[in-house]
C-alpha cells in the first residue's frame, strides 16, 4: 500500500506529468464550456442574441467571485493535504479534507443569500444599462440558487486531482459538461427560456458533478475519505490552508474587479457594443489561461508531494518541465488569436459590427499572452510549495498595483482611441507582471530548494 501511495515520489516525472496533467487540462478545456456554450447559445438567440451576450457577460464578475471562493478553499487546502500524504500524514491530510468541505458549505449559504437579494444593485455598478439589465439579472437569479453546486464541485475536485486521481477528477467536471451541453438548447430554444434556460441549465450540470465528487470522496477508491468527524471548524486546520489558497483568490476575486473596471470604462467610452466584445475577449482569455491552470494542477501533486518528501531533485524537475509545456501553448494561442481572431469571435456572435469590433481588439488584449506561460508556472509552482505570502505578492501585483490604475489611465494617455486604450492595459500589465514575477520566484526557487538539500 505505501508503494501505491508513494508513485508520485518514484514514477518518472515526464510520464507522471502526462498521466496527471492531460486530464486536468482536459478537465479545464470542458469547465470552459459551462460558460463559453452558454454564451455561444445565447448569442445566437434570433433578434435579441448581441444585447442578451452583452447582458450575461456583464454577469461574469459575480461568476467568477464564487469560482474564487471555491479556489481559496480548494487551492490552497489540496496542496497542504498532497504535502502530508508526501510526509505519509494521512490522518492530518484528511483532516484538511474534512475542515475543507464543511468550510465551502458555509461560505455557500452565505454567497447564495447575498447573491440573490442584491444581484440587480450588484449588476447595475457592475457596467449593465437599461438595454442589458433584465438579461442580467433573469441568469443570476437562478445561477445563485446553484452556487452550493458549483463550490463542491470546483473545491472538491481539486482534492481528487491532488491524489493522483487526475482522470476522476476529470470525469467530474466531463459530466457538467455533457449535460450542459445537452441541456443549453433544450431550455434556451425548445423551452424558449432563453438566458433562464442556460442558467438553469448550468445549475443542474454543476448539481450532477456535485454528486460525483461527493460520491467518490465518500467511496473506497479514494486514499483520503470525508469522514464526519473531520468536518468541525478547526482553526489550525483550516487557517492555513485559507492563507494558501488567499493567492489564488485573490487571482481570481481580482478577475471579477478588473471585469468591473472593463466594463465600467467600455461602457462609458465604447457603449455596449465595447461591453459585448469583453465579453468575448473574456472567452478567449479563458482558453489561454485555464488549460495552463491545469497543466499547473496536473504538476501540483508532483512537486508538494516531493517537497513534503525532501527530493529537491524531483520538485526542480517537475517544475522545469511545466515552465516548457506551458511557454510552448501560451505561445500557439497568442498565435492563433493574431492571426485569424475573427475565427474566434465568430463562435459567439453572427453580428457582423460586434464580430468585426471584437476581432480588432482581441489583437490587442492578447498580445502579451505568450508570456503567460511563465506567470501560471511560477505561480502554480509557488502554491505547490506553500509559498503563501509570494502567491499573494503576485497576484495583487499584477491586478490591483499595474492592470486596475492602467484601465484609468491609458485612455488619458492614448486620446486617439480611447476604447482600445482601455484593452491596451491588460498587455502592458501583463509584461511588467510576468517580469517581476520571474525574477521573484527566480530569488525564492532557490531559498526553497537550498531548504531541502
Amino acid at each position: 500500500m505505501n508503494d501505491e501511495k508513494d508513485f508520485l515520489g518514484k514514477e518518472p516525472i515526464g510520464k507522471l506529468l502526462r498521466s496527471l496533467a492531460i486530464p486536468t487540462i482536459t478537465a479545464q478545456l470542458i469547465n470552459m464550456l459551462y460558460n463559453i456554450v452558454d454564451r455561444i447559445y445565447i448569442g445566437h438567440i434570433p433578434e435579441s442574441g448581441a444585447m442578451a451576450l452583452t447582458g450575461v457577460g456583464v454577469c461574469m464578475p459575480l461568476i467568477m467571485i464564487v469560482s474564487a471562493f471555491a479556489a481559496l478553499v480548494g487551492s490552497g487546502g489540496a496542496p497542504r493535504a498532497s504535502i502530508h500524504m508526501g510526509k505519509q500524514d494521512y490522518d492530518q491530510a484528511e483532516k484538511i479534507l474534512g475542515n475543507c468541505f464543511t468550510l465551502q458549505v458555509v461560505i455557500s449559504a452565505i454567497l447564495t443569500a447575498v447573491l440573490f437579494c442584491f444581484n440587480r444593485k450588484f449588476l447595475l455598478a457592475f457596467g449593465a444599462s437599461e438595454n442589458t439589465i433584465e438579461y442580467a439579472v433573469s441568469y443570476m437569479n437562478i445561477y445563485s440558487l446553484g452556487t452550493i453546486f458549483v463550490e463542491l464541485t470546483l473545491g472538491m475536485n481539486m482534492f481528487i486531482t491532488a491524489q493522483g486521481f487526475a482522470k476522476t477528477g476529470m470525469l467530474s467536471v466531463l459530466i457538467g459538461a455533457v449535460c450542459n451541453i445537452v441541456l443549453d438548447p433544450v431550455f434556451i430554444f425548445g423551452m424558449h427560456m432563453g438566458v433562464r434556460g442556460a442558467a438553469l441549465a448550468t445549475v443542474i450540470s454543476q448539481a450532477c458533478s456535485t454528486i460525483w465528487v461527493l460520491a467518490f470522496l465518500a467511496g473506497k477508491k479514494t486514499r483520503l475519505k470525508i469522514r464526519l468527524s473531520n468536518m468541525g471548524l478547526t482553526p489550525s486546520v483550516i487557517l492555513p490552508c485559507v492563507a494558501l489558497g488567499a493567492a489564488t483568490f485573490v487571482m481570481q476575486s481580482s478577475e471579477s474587479i478588473i471585469s468591473i473596471c472593463f466594463n465600467s470604462s467600455l461602457l462609458k467610452y465604447g457603449g455596449d457594443i465595447a461591453v459585448g466584445a469583453m465579453t468575448i475577449l473574456t472567452s478567449a482569455m479563458q482558453f489561454a489561461m485555464l488549460p495552463l491552470q491545469g497543466l499547473g494542477q496536473g504538476a501540483q501533486p508532483i512537486i508538494s508531494y516531493n517537497y513534503g518528501a525532501r527530493n529537491a531533485d524531483r520538485v526542480k524537475g517537475a517544475f522545469q518541465l511545466l515552465l516548457k509545456v506551458s511557454l510552448i501553448y501560451s505561445t500557439l494561442i497568442w498565435l492563433f488569436v493574431q492571426v485569424v481572431p475573427q475565427a474566434f469571435a465568430g463562435m459567439f456572435t453572427s453580428d457582423a459590427e460586434l464580430l468585426a469590433f471584437t476581432s480588432r481588439a482581441l489583437r490587442i488584449y492578447m498580445a502579451c499572452v505568450f508570456m503567460f506561460g511563465i506567470q501560471i508556472a511560477c505561480q502554480m509552482a509557488f502554491t505547490s510549495i506553500g509559498f503563501a505570502k509570494e502567491s499573494i505578492i503576485v497576484a495583487v501585483t499584477r491586478k490591483f498595483i499595474l492592470l486596475l490604475p492602467l484601465i484609468y489611465i491609458l485612455p488619458h494617455v492614448l486620446t486617439g482611441n480611447r476604447t482600445f486604450a482601455v484593452y491596451t492595459a491588460e498587455p502592458v500589465a501583463d509584461f511588467l507582471a510576468v517580469t517581476f514575477t520571474a525574477l521573484l520566484f527566480r530569488k525564492q526557487f532557490k531559498k526553497a530548494l537550498s531548504s531541502l538539500m
